[in-house]
């Protein structure tokens, strides 16, 4: 599957934005989506997962902020981001993969394919 990242841009503090997702192929609905994001000179963290029935996951720093979504006839996952902080500032990436199981989709290293990603910028 092949991953196309979209919506970012720059927004103030206390801004929104919503990152979308859209894959390639007709079997999206049957993936574990993530969003992961990297800030300069920080490794990559994750952000949020939907399994394929629709469960949720989320970091920490992020619960009650993002919340991620997923439009199966579209072949599109979202990330709305609310509540938006300075320190969310980086490159927020997709990923998908098949077969990850509950205990680690908050591993990068369980996701196959990756979209491109597409950055973040909140102003103080």
């Amino acid at each position: 599957v092949q991953l196309q990242a979209s919506g970012g841009g720059l927004v103030q503090a206390g801004g929104s934005l919503r990152l979308s997702c859209t894959a390639s192929g007709r079997t999206f609905r049957s993936y574990v989506v993530g969003w992961f994001c990297q800030a300069p000179g920080k490794e990559r963290e994750f952000v949020a997962a939907i399994r394929q029935s629709g469960a949720t996951y989320y970091a920490d720093s992020k619960k009650g902020r993002f919340t991620i979504s997923r439009d199966n006839a579209k072949n599109t996952v979202y990330l709305q981001m609310d509540m938006l902080k300075p320190e969310d500032t980086a490159v927020y990436y997709c990923a998908a993969d098949q077969s990850v199981i509950v205990t680690t989709v908050t591993s990068s290293q369980a996701y196959d394919n990756w979209g491109q990603g597409t950055l973040v910028t909140v102003s103080s």
